[in-house]
């Protein structure tokens, strides 16, 4: 079990500065922030939109606090199973762990919102340009999730099978790293392909592709990712978890994007017009 001896020579504390640890799971937060942001910036440029430097720190600011808050608030709702509502200061405890995915898309759709209203920007284009620098956090987080030795698999005899701490003495599939191929390798492979095309592909083209595809690729790896203990599987089925549940509807919203985009053919914008801010 080659990548077993991998996980095990790892430490999830990165380095320490006198009486603070820096985790590598804040590391990937903010990598994952800043290589979207310039991901962001190099996509915007090559479609010659109006936005400037000024322009993608902000949203990309207002982004950031969206994901945090809103992958939080979901977290506490959707996966505390009544825990927060005996011990609600724990609500706070971010370094206790406990962020979902699809939380912070909301979050991020909301702030990002927000700052495109402020800014007087485009949101269909900034959520595009969004879509696109995403998945380099999705992968950078995942990792992350694998060096803390957290959200692992069901047991497996595969070779590159990982026996995680919390996990028992069973080799387990490492869901985290599934995820970081599909969730950020792959769907980052694609989005960045589908940007090169000159005119660029219309509006809503981008966040309905990284929906649809999120909730396909979630959805699959879910069936070897063990449910959160605290909810299990749902409805009695054995198979189905809350993380499938929730992705149900990015596919569906996803298809809806892709096909008014279509539909609309509206082209990439930076700022807007003072008629259509």
């Amino acid at each position: 079990m080659w990548l077993n001896d991998f996980y095990h020579s790892l430490n999830p504390v990165a380095f320490t500065l006198g009486p603070f640890q820096v985790r590598w799971y804040g590391i990937a937060y903010l990598a994952g922030f800043v290589c979207a942001g310039l991901v962001i910036a190099r996509v915007a440029k090559r479609w010659k939109l109006d936005l400037t430097t000024d322009d993608v720190l902000s949203v990309m600011i207002d982004v950031a606090v969206g994901v945090i808050v809103g992958a939080r608030i979901f977290y506490v709702v959707f996966y505390g199973a009544g825990y927060y509502l005996e011990h609600p200061l724990e609500i706070f405890a971010l370094n206790q762990g406990g962020m979902s995915f699809h939380g912070g898309l909301v979050g991020a759709l909301v702030g990002g919102t927000i700052a495109c209203k402020l800014w007087k920007l485009s949101v269909l284009t900034v959520a595009d340009l969004a879509a696109i620098g995403a998945p380099i956090g999705l992968f950078f987080g995942r990792c992350a999730n694998f060096v803390n030795g957290e959200l692992w698999g069901k047991e497996t005899s595969l070779p590159w099978g990982v026996m995680f701490p919390s996990g028992g003495a069973v080799y387990r599939h490492p869901s985290q790293l599934y995820e970081a191929l599909l969730e950020g390798v792959v769907l980052f492979c694609v989005l960045f392909a589908l940007s090169r095309r000159r005119p660029s592909r219309p509006q809503g083209t981008f966040i309905g592709t990284f929906l649809m595809l999120y909730g396909v690729f979630r959805f699959l790896i879910e069936f070897v990712r063990l449910p959160d203990a605290q909810l299990g599987y749902l409805l009695g089925t054995g198979w189905l978890t809350m993380g499938q549940v929730l992705s149900l509807p990015l596919v569906a919203a996803g298809v809806v994007v892709l096909v008014l985009a279509s539909r609309n053919d509206r082209p990439q914008v930076g700022h807007l017009d003072a008629e259509e801010a």
